[in-house]
């Protein structure tokens, strides 16, 4: 048939002299199809040169316009909408087919076949999902993931059986692959494994390639920038590396660690079936051994093996990694200041600057230090005291209001305070002491004659106190200051006599009653 033909070639042949004989005899065309090609092509004034940049398929269908398009009779099914339906729970192609026969129907169109309907979405599904091979540059990137299958330890003196979990780690050009087991999948485990990871690559990547686990990031929005845990990122900027975690639910975005995954089952999990570990270094031993004999075996389709490949392109491009090691760090979110100026952690009380109090702060903690932080400002940060101990205080002296702080009283502040009122208060102060069967004893009595400088001025106090001196109390102290102070007495200079003294106070006079004080 002429739709077979090829219709550029015919007009190539025809370009460099040949017959239409000389045609069919070397290339075994058909004389008729040769002759209609001819016939299209002068009918249309299409010379070689006209079709020499064109496809083949091209050529034929502007020779032949419509020719070897067929309209199908049948109603066509929403492709797209039908590839989109069978991705959910419990949908079929057969409950979609008789979806699109009784929507035909009830509209009077002619349905095609069950057979016909899946020949025809396979096509399409064959086109959407088709994909193209991703190359890797050396020394760029690192994917990361955990593994699904685990494996156990025994404990030998309970009989109980732990899960381990296994970390790997995959750089995408080389393959070349690295495992740490763990006895969780938590944040100070998924850091520990990344620092281990590092060490045994013996270098760094820009990229590195996550899943979503809630251990290194928080949100990954379809549009907006994705946020990051504090304890991720921080790692991933000791190493000069930026997280690029792959897409939600798109596995492809790191496929070379998801390949891993599945030959780390059957080289470490599966190999290692037969042996029983009964604790976790033993175990890390193993799994070391069996991960460098997957890294030395050789490629099936690619020269060398993923050892020999990485020792010589990729670990050369790596960058360096940084002198000091990283040191692990878990953040504590949300914790309020006490009145006390301090926040609690590990059942220990550890100092924030005071006028912080009542603020919420966010605390990193490593395994030596506490750092105190308030959004982006850190506010303090203390030396971690040991997790043995308990309700101890750990305070910075940097973190005190200015001026003087709380302190003891004890004579000497006691008699310094009486000293900047007057010699009279100074006597008064050393007469209750002398009083007093033991020092300790005379501090709430000074203390007390001292403290009315508060309600009276020190001037007053210093005047009632030469009055008390010259009155018959031998020891002043505040019971007799008071009424003193109350009635103005030091004012006036008026010392009551003896016959107005009751015991150890004084007593309101005549001279008050008839208003001559007041």
């Amino acid at each position: 048939m002429v739709r077979k033909i090829k219709a550029k070639l015919v007009l190539q042949l025809r370009n460099q002299s040949l017959s239409r004989r000389a045609i069919e005899s070397t290339h075994g065309m058909s004389r008729h199809s040769i002759q209609a090609v001819l016939d299209a092509a002068d009918r249309l004034g299409l010379g070689w040169n006209d079709v020499e940049e064109m496809p083949e398929a091209e050529v034929y269908a502007a020779l032949f316009p419509g020719r070897g398009v067929r309209e199908s009779v049948f109603a066509q099914p929403d492709w797209p909408r039908v590839h989109t339906e069978l991705a959910r729970v419990g949908v079929t192609l057969k409950l979609l087919h008789q979806e699109y026969v009784d929507a035909s129907s009830r509209a009077g169109q002619a349905v095609m076949s069950y057979d016909r309907f899946c020949r025809l979405y396979g096509d399409y599904a064959a086109v959407t999902g088709a994909s193209s091979r991703v190359g890797h540059k050396a020394g760029r990137s690192i994917e990361v993931d955990w593994s699904g299958p685990t494996m156990q330890l025994l404990d030998p003196t309970t009989g109980e059986i732990s899960k381990v979990y296994l970390f790997v780690a995959c750089l995408p050009f080389s393959r070349y692959a690295f495992v740490e087991a763990t006895l969780d999948m938590r944040q100070e485990s998924w850091l520990r494994a990344h620092t281990a990871m590092f060490a045994f690559f013996g270098g760094s990547v820009p990229r590195l390639v996550p899943d979503n686990l809630k251990t290194g990031v928080i949100s990954h929005p379809r549009e907006g920038e994705v946020v990051l845990n504090d304890a991720y990122r921080e790692i991933a900027a000791h190493y000069s590396a930026a997280v690029l975690p792959g897409r939600v639910r798109a596995p492809k975005d790191k496929a070379s660690v998801e390949n891993t995954v599945s030959h780390v089952a059957t080289w470490v999990i599966a190999g290692l079936r037969h042996e029983q570990f009964t604790s976790l270094p033993q175990l890390r031993v193993r799994v070391a051994e069996q991960i460098d004999a997957y890294n030395r075996q050789p490629f099936q389709k690619r020269d060398g093996s993923r050892l020999s490949v990485f020792i010589a392109e990729e670990k050369p491009l790596m960058q360096p990694l940084p002198a000091a090691s990283f040191e692990i760090s878990t953040w504590s979110y949300k914790r309020k200041v006490g009145k006390n100026a301090h926040v609690v952690w590990a059942k220990n009380f550890y100092s924030v600057p005071i006028g912080h109090i009542g603020a919420l702060v966010d605390l990193r903690v490593t395994d030596t230090m506490l750092e105190v932080y308030r959004a982006d400002e850190r506010l303090t940060s203390h030396l971690l005291l040991p997790a043995s101990t308990a309700n101890r205080y750990q305070t910075n002296d940097a973190d005190l209001p200015e001026g003087r702080s709380w302190q003891a009283w004890d004579r000497v502040r006691i008699d310094d305070w009486a000293a900047r009122m007057g010699p009279a208060t100074v006597t008064v102060i050393g007469k209750i002491f002398e009083a007093a069967s033991i020092e300790e004893a005379g501090y709430d009595p000074a203390l007390a004659v001292l403290r009315l400088s508060r309600r009276f001025s020190p001037t007053r106090v210093e005047a009632a106190c030469e009055l008390a001196l010259r009155g018959p109390i031998r020891s002043p102290r505040y019971a007799h200051l008071r009424p003193i102070l109350d009635t103005g007495q030091d004012k006036t200079g008026n010392v009551p006599d003896e016959s107005e003294a009751d015991g150890g106070g004084y007593v309101r006079g005549s001279a008050y009653y008839a208003g001559g004080t007041r």
